[in-house]
């Protein structure tokens, strides 16, 4: 499925000025002559630039009435994370998820759904080299996405040490890990930081979880898909709060 776009210099300026939640600006490699005003607010918003060719920019806009430039929008708008931050206290149990460099928005998608099913207050995401709210996310989401809130931070481990100040415990998984997940304590405020498909979790992202732990495997493989393991954990975190929680 194609990701929301925005065409030509005018749309364009139209969507930063007016706060819409933007992945991400695209412009034509090597002429940004004009966009000097679009590129200097997109970095002010913290909105990432990616320079691509004409080719590219003309695929997305099949009019070719791009002008240089194109801002993939999100599909649904993102959360500030201090609201959700706040929105999850209200809870005397609050649960997030962060997800670390997870690229493919099917993933992220299948996440989005099973975190509706547990209950969790919302998912955090870094603003680059990551997935953002497209189409595709909606679709595999099965509607999840109308009711999972999404933050996207410039820094996650800045948005770690935040979380860990109003009295998160920070729990990273890890398939090296020596602590197995089902011998944690998951209950209080947690936020459960997944790592990306093939890599895993970030070093500095790694260094600053509380704990990290493991989801046992008795198979040959030694690592699971990043949403059957965000699954997993999520499930044992409400299994351990079944009483906080009304049928």
């Amino acid at each position: 499925m194609q990701n929301t776009i925005i065409a030509g210099k005018n749309p364009v300026m139209e969507a930063l000025k007016s706060g819409r939640s933007i992945n991400k600006i695209m412009v034509i490699k090597g002429k940004t002559g004009g966009l000097n005003r679009h590129l200097s607010l997109a970095s002010k918003k913290k909105i990432p630039i990616q320079t691509v060719s004409a080719s590219k920019l003309d695929e997305l806009s099949p009019e070719r009435n791009h002008q240089g430039i194109i801002a993939e929008v999100a599909t649904k708008d993102y959360v500030d994370f201090d609201e959700m931050l706040n929105a999850s206290k209200k809870s005397t149990e609050p649960f997030l998820i962060l997800l670390d460099g997870l690229e493919d928005p099917r993933n992220l998608g299948a996440i989005m759904r099973t975190a509706e099913a547990v209950a969790c207050h919302g998912i955090i995401i870094p603003k680059r080299r990551s997935v953002s709210l497209n189409q595709t996310v909606a679709k595999t989401s099965a509607g999840a996405i109308e009711y999972v809130p999404v933050s996207r931070v410039p820094n996650l481990v800045m948005a770690m040490e935040k979380l860990k100040k109003e009295g998160f415990w920070i729990v990273g998984c890890e398939a090296s890990a020596n602590e197995n997940i089902y011998d944690l304590n998951l209950k209080g405020p947690i936020a459960v930081v997944i790592g990306s498909e093939g890599k895993g979790l970030n070093r500095l992202v790694a260094e600053n979880c509380d704990f990290l732990a493991k989801i046992p495997m008795k198979g040959k493989l030694n690592s699971l898909n990043a949403s059957v393991a965000a699954s997993i954990v999520m499930y044992e975190v409400l299994r351990q709060r079944q009483g906080c929680y009304k049928s």
